[in-house]
C-alpha cells in the first residue's frame, strides 16, 4: 500500500523524525483527509448547514484526533 511505501521511506531517509512522531503525523494527515471528505448539507437557503452524525469521515476524524463527536459536529456548522 501507499502508506507502507511512505512509512518505509521515512524510516530509511535520515530526516530525524522519531517513529512515535511519524505515527502522530500520519494520524493528523489522515484526519485532515477525512475532514476534506465530510458531506456538509446546506439548509435554509444556504444560511445554515449540518453534518450527519453517521458520516463515516466525521467519525474517523474524531476518532483519530480524540475529539468529541457532538462538539465537532456542532462547530463545523456554527461560528459561536
Amino acid at each position: 500500500s501507499l502508506f507502507s511505501v511512505v512509512k518505509n521511506q521515512l524510516s530509511i531517509v535520515p530526516v530525524g523524525v522519531k517513529e512515535s512522531h511519524q505515527t502522530t503525523i500520519f494520524r493528523i494527515i489522515a484526519a485532515i483527509l477525512h475532514l476534506g471528505n465530510l458531506e456538509i448539507q446546506a439548509e435554509r437557503d444556504g444560511d445554515a448547514c449540518s453534518v450527519s452524525s453517521e458520516d463515516e469521515h466525521l467519525n474517523n476524524f474524531c476518532s483519530l484526533l480524540g475529539v468529541e463527536h457532538s462538539q465537532m459536529q456542532h462547530w463545523l456548522c456554527h461560528r459561536k
